[in-house]
């Protein structure tokens, strides 16, 4: 010691290495405290996504194992981790400026519904739906006379929606128009609908109109008077019915 108190080198020399011995320990202190600070980072938990393939929903979950035993779902592990532990009072006081949703721990499940798509989600259209003839309520005569029905619709149909038309609760057509013979129709009231339904069978649009059928006399009487003329010329003999011929002939 005495020597050393002799060379000013050696006691500059002794002095250097002791500042980075002190410096060393110093630097090696603050590797291990700041990584104290970002170990729960570490252990954060994997999340999963769950996929439904009937609905298409997806769910974020950190517990598979509730959805692993159904079989209409897919399971798969993200790249996506949560915080599983609170960060100390220490690393608190250092964020003080970042919202408390980022410093607390967090294990959730989130439900994420899929954007709307227009091939798979379609609004609903409000569709004006007019039966232009019979414009108004009008009377047909049976059994000559065919009921003609048109219908109008706007706006223009939407894929998967579609119109049909009905007599007394009957469909008898699709599409925008339709001619019903009357000679199956009884005489009296009758109500002709035209309804807009979508794919799944729902009724979007509907319109309604009332007709009357009524029996054409004249006619009726017409075929009732050949019917008894045919009935009489089947009745007359063989003789009878040459003569009646050889007239006609004349």
């Amino acid at each position: 010691m005495h020597s050393l108190s002799k060379n000013p080198r050696l006691i500059q020399t002794a002095m250097t290495i002791r500042s980075h011995t002190k410096n060393k320990m110093l630097f090696t202190g603050l590797l291990v405290f700041t990584a104290s600070l970002y170990a729960p980072l570490a252990n954060a938990a994997s999340i999963y996504k769950v996929v439904d393939e009937k609905t298409g929903q997806v769910t974020f979950t950190d517990r598979p194992q509730n959805y692993e035993q159904q079989a209409d779902k897919q399971v798969t592990q993200t790249s996506v981790i949560t915080r599983n532990d609170t960060l100390n009072s220490s690393n608190n006081s250092n964020t003080s400026g970042q919202s408390s949703s980022t410093a607390q721990a967090a294990s959730t499940e989130t439900t994420i519904t899929p954007d709307a798509d227009s091939s798979t989600v379609k609004t609903a259209v409000n569709y004006q739906l007019t039966i232009t003839e019979p414009s108004k309520e009008r009377a047909y005569r049976r059994p000559t006379q065919n009921i003609a029905v048109n219908v109008q619709i706007k706006p223009a149909l939407q894929a998967g929606d579609n119109v049909s038309i009905y007599l007394d609760g009957n469909e008898v057509a699709q599409g925008l128009s339709t001619s019903i013979p009357t000679v199956d129709i009884l005489p009296g009231a009758h109500s002709i609908t035209a309804m807009v339904t979508n794919k799944a069978g729902g009724t979007l649009q509907q319109v309604a109109r009332t007709i009357y059928v009524i029996q054409n006399t004249t006619t009726l009487q017409d075929n009732k008077r050949k019917a008894e003329q045919l009935l009489a010329y089947q009745n007359l003999s063989l003789y009878q019915k040459l003569l009646l011929k050889l007239r006609q002939s004349d």
